[in-house]
């Protein structure tokens, strides 16, 4: 049941960048295409499953008073061995993600988890939580990247070879033939105001799911409180 719960959390319930708001500053700045969001949110879910694990493990083992400061060695111990992955094979889309992959270090998302939730928890449901946070964030990530692309270049999966090699180098989908592109929908302004939708979508769906629930409690109990009455 708690397994079901970390997952439901992390993709939808408690997502870090639509509830949470944790680690803006790479979602605005680097989900310009689908290939860029997708890239930089495997790194971060990495990140997160490797620092999860590594603090529940050691937890019993380190006072509180220095467990801010472990908690950021081992974040950047697993970026670092990330970084040098990813521009080792990688290259082209090291240099396009830059300096937000060193960042990760100084995600909010993965240093609250590793304080709320690692630091209290066993290492499978850590593992499990780091994992689908990671997704979800990657997902959001993803989605705003698909979204800011078609809108920017009227493309989808534009230069996926950077991340899956060659064989996608055939992978661009045109959507709209000629199109000038939308400069607002590429900068950072554009992913502003495209997550701000997301967020309403979401809390939209969240309302009348609720409104759903609350309608079915008061079929239920209303039938029993009748036959009670009689």
């Amino acid at each position: 049941m708690q397994i079901r719960k970390l997952i439901v959390d992390g993709l939808w319930h408690n997502n870090p960048a639509l509830v949470q708001l944790l680690g803006l500053c790479p979602l605005l700045a680097v989900s310009g295409t689908v290939v860029n969001g997708l890239g930089l949110g495997l790194a971060t879910t990495l990140t997160l499953i490797i620092s999860n694990l590594a603090v529940s493990l050691v937890r019993n083992q380190l006072p509180d008073e220095v467990r801010i400061p472990v908690f950021v060695m081992i974040i950047a111990a697993a970026v670092t061995s990330i970084e040098l992955v990813i521009s080792a094979w990688f290259y082209q889309l090291y240099l396009i993600l830059g300096i937000f992959i060193p960042l990760i270090v100084t995600n909010c998302a993965i240093i609250a988890r590793a304080e709320a939730f690692a630091f209290r928890n066993s290492p499978l449901p850590a593992l499990v939580d780091g994992l689908f946070m990671g997704l979800g964030f990657t997902a959001v990530l993803t989605l705003l990247g698909a979204i800011r692309e078609v809108i920017g270049y009227g493309t989808l999966l534009r230069q996926a070879d950077l991340l899956f090699g060659d064989v996608a180098a055939g992978w661009t989908v045109t959507l709209v033939d000629g199109y000038s592109g939308f400069l607002l929908a590429i900068l950072p302004p554009g992913a502003f105001i495209a997550l701000g939708f997301m967020i309403a979508l979401k809390n939209v769906i969240d309302q009348r799911g609720e409104a759903r629930r609350q309608a079915a409690a008061v079929t239920v109990i209303t039938p029993a409180t009748t036959m009670g009455a009689v």
